[in-house]
């Protein structure tokens, strides 16, 4: 049987730049055994589902798969799925797409950039990296649905040398994402564990980078942060990130960006799989 398919670059407003996504916009007649093929298939970084609703108020219920797993959540596919649903027709300005974490609201801004906001809790584990022999400024895990090794690096070219770290292959999360900056951050996200030997942009990362970022100020407000990331692979993207801090806590993370569509085409799929 054959499928529709999108596919769209994601945190850019021009072609061939940003983070690639491939969105299959009417995947419920797709097999679910062939779901991770498929993702395997295309080799982005994130292949999306769209699927029916289960709560009829919400826009579409969204399976994410990476080459090598599904995962809960994640940025990217959440802005460039959403941003798939406008092109082809989806008129509100505000909706919701259910994820594995759970409804994630979006929003349409008249320039067609698509942001989303997230409420939930940072997690932050008690257990710090351990990662002798390497020179970092500081370093910490933490997870918006999925996690982190966050390090800090002195400058550009420190972070430009970074490379995926085999200390992490049983750590609390083996996914590396190396910055440096401080209202203007610039990133780059290693994890091959998941198939990605590096990502262009990682939404799902500058959720709980902005998350603690914002908790260590010492006032309430809502605070911004630029982040540019994919350069050092040919694929520069810019993710727009800001968090609402109010009586010492942060309420919400919002994560936005422009998409480009590319392309479209047909798969064909087989109604089983071996």
């Amino acid at each position: 049987m054959r499928h529709h398919f999108v596919i769209a670059d994601v945190f850019t407003d021009r072609p061939f730049t940003g983070n690639q996504l491939a969105v299959f916009p009417r995947a419920e007649t797709i097999p679910e055994a062939a779901m991770q093929p498929i993702a395997r298939e295309f080799n982005f970084a994130e292949t999306t589902f769209v699927l029916p609703p289960r709560d009829p108020r919400h826009a579409a219920r969204v399976r994410i798969f990476t080459p090598r797993a599904e995962l809960p959540f994640a940025g990217h596919p959440t802005i460039g799925t959403a941003a798939v649903l406008v092109h082809r027709g989806l008129k509100e300005k505000a909706f919701v797409l259910e994820e594995g974490i759970g409804p994630v609201p979006i929003e349409v801004a008249s320039s067609g950039a698509v942001s989303f906001t997230s409420e939930r809790p940072i997690e932050v584990p008690e257990v710090k990296p351990s990662l002798p022999g390497v020179a970092f400024e500081e370093a910490w895990f933490a997870s918006a649905g999925v996690p982190f090794c966050f390090l800090r690096l002195k400058d550009k070219a420190a972070v430009d040398r970074a490379a995926w770290l085999p200390q992490l292959a049983q750590a609390w999360s083996p996914n590396l994402y190396v910055f440096c900056g401080e209202k203007d951050l610039y990133v780059r996200m290693f994890a091959p564990e998941l198939g990605i030997e590096e990502d262009p942009a990682t939404g799902s990362g500058a959720v709980a980078l902005a998350g603690i970022l914002a908790s260590r100020e010492k006032t309430d407000g809502v605070f911004q942060w630029r982040i540019e990331q994919g350069v050092k692979m040919g694929r520069p993207s810019r993710i727009e990130a800001s968090a609402e801090k109010r009586d010492g806590r942060v309420l919400r993370v919002r994560i936005g960006g422009a998409t480009r569509v590319v392309a479209e085409g047909e798969m064909e799929v087989p109604t089983s799989l071996p």
